[in-house]
């Protein structure tokens, strides 16, 4: 008998936990809330589960999510970012300076898009591999991997993040209780600067220690081509599909809208133009010119769609967890109990650390937040001391971040392009999950 030696051990996938999840609210929803209405509470609540499913707000919520994944995902397979990658090996030829640089970038990429992060990081930490195979250098390929992995603790707090980009929105789900709020109020506060400023400095700078101390080794990696377009004879329409002039002006146009849309239309330029739509057809833009053809795009697109394949089923059952949650009243029962235990200045830690817990359970920032949202802002009316709602959803964005570093799911891209087991780079995700709790926390309590 084999026995397995990873997390697959203790953590089933995240599928059978967001239907384990499931059971629990049902059974927590029969046993502590009481019927509003006659008939079986049990068919009312299956009937709330269906309604938040299918809850079109929250659908579109999930679509814009993974194709903001799936878009960064194409972006960061195009030619000049490999060229990018390929420019700064150069300065990668021992695991401390490795570790550092593509901890810098991975964390700074992924401020700005976390699918770009992710992939880019991966793929990052993959050609230092080869580049450390092909020139005999020593390397803790594992820290390399962790190093790639690193933007995923940033990415909440970052102008993709999904709870602070949907409440910029106009008709968010919450917009009636809480409003539109800017991000120049949550991913532009002076808090989330600071923290992100100490992040981006202080990890690289560990992970440099860190390499400094660890034992490198001789590795063996091949290189790794991403697939692009055959060279051969193109026949007709076909030829449409390969023009890079067709591709150029379809991509400019969206780009030259965009600056329109932000720079020129505008009587003020402002930070709540930045929205799940905004960055999408942004990312849409760039994909389709970094590409060059449409071909090149679409083989991209297939390559980083099987990346959504684990959310697209899941976003649905945490919208209908939150259905149960917010008809049968345990959102209320349990903001209630948060307020009783906390109070103005404890509230944003307690709202870290159950984001943290949370996020191993439920490992989709968009599902967190639509099932941990409503209970913020429950809390916030229910409360009778004041409560920041704006560095409360920072809290939540933080705590759910954090805990990436332990949940394994946001790491299976990076471990089938690196060809890395999660139990190698876990023990240095680890340190940069203490070190980042240290950082997070002191941030709340400061600021």
């Amino acid at each position: 008998m084999v026995k397995k030696n990873n997390l697959k051990s203790f953590l089933p996938a995240p599928f059978t936990i967001a239907v384990l999840l499931t059971f629990v609210t049902i059974l927590l929803a029969l046993f502590i809330t009481e019927p509003k209405q006659k008939g079986s509470y049990f068919l009312q609540i299956l009937d709330f589960w269906e309604q938040g499913i299918w809850n079109s707000k929250l659908l579109e919520f999930a679509i814009q999510m993974m194709l903001m994944l799936v878009l960064g995902h194409t972006l960061a397979l195009s030619r000049p970012i490999e060229n990018l990658i390929s420019k700064v090996l150069d300065y990668c030829s021992n695991t401390s300076t490795s570790a550092a640089i593509i901890t810098f970038s991975t964390i700074l990429i992924s401020f700005f898009n976390w699918g770009l992060g992710l992939v880019f990081g991966a793929i990052f930490a993959r050609k230092v591999g080869e580049y450390a195979s092909k020139n005999s250098i020593k390397l803790n390929y594992p820290l390399i991997g962790a190093a790639g992995y690193s933007g995923m603790m940033v990415w909440h707090g970052g102008i993709s993040g999904s709870a602070p980009i949907k409440i910029a929105e106009e008709g968010h789900f919450l917009s009636e209780k809480i409003g539109v709020i800017s991000q120049g109020s949550t991913i532009f506060s002076t808090m989330n600067i600071t923290i992100s400023i100490l992040l981006i400095v202080i990890l690289p700078l560990c992970m440099y220690l860190i390499g400094k101390k660890s034992k490198g080794h001789i590795i063996n990696i091949s290189a790794k081509k991403i697939e692009k377009s055959e060279k051969t004879q193109k026949y007709g329409v076909e030829k449409l599909d390969h023009s890079k002039m067709l591709a150029s002006i379809f991509g400019s146009i969206i780009i030259c809208f965009i600056i329109y849309k932000t720079f020129i239309l505008p009587e003020n330029i402002s930070l709540s133009i930045i929205t799940p739509n905004y960055i999408n057809f942004l990312l849409l833009g760039l994909c389709i010119l970094m590409h060059q053809t449409f071909s090149n795009f679409l083989k991209s697109i297939q390559q980083s769609i099987g990346g959504t394949s684990g959310i697209l089923i899941q976003f649905p059952l945490y919208f209908g967890i939150m259905g149960i949650m917010t008809e049968s009243g345990l959102v209320e029962i349990m903001s209630n109990f948060f307020v009783s235990i906390s109070n103005e200045k404890t509230f944003p830690i307690l709202t870290f650390a159950s984001a943290g817990i949370i996020n191993i359970f439920v490992p989709s920032g968009g599902g967190q937040w639509a099932i941990q949202g409503p209970i913020i802002v429950e809390a916030i009316e229910a409360s009778s001391f004041k409560i920041n709602i704006e560095k409360s959803v920072m809290a939540l964005a933080y705590g759910d971040q954090i805990t990436n570093m332990l949940q394994p799911f946001w790491a299976l891209p990076l471990l089938a392009i690196t060809d890395l087991k999660a139990k190698e780079i876990l023990p240095y995700t680890l340190m940069l999950l203490f070190i980042g709790t240290l950082i997070f926390v002191s941030g709340l309590l400061l600021f």
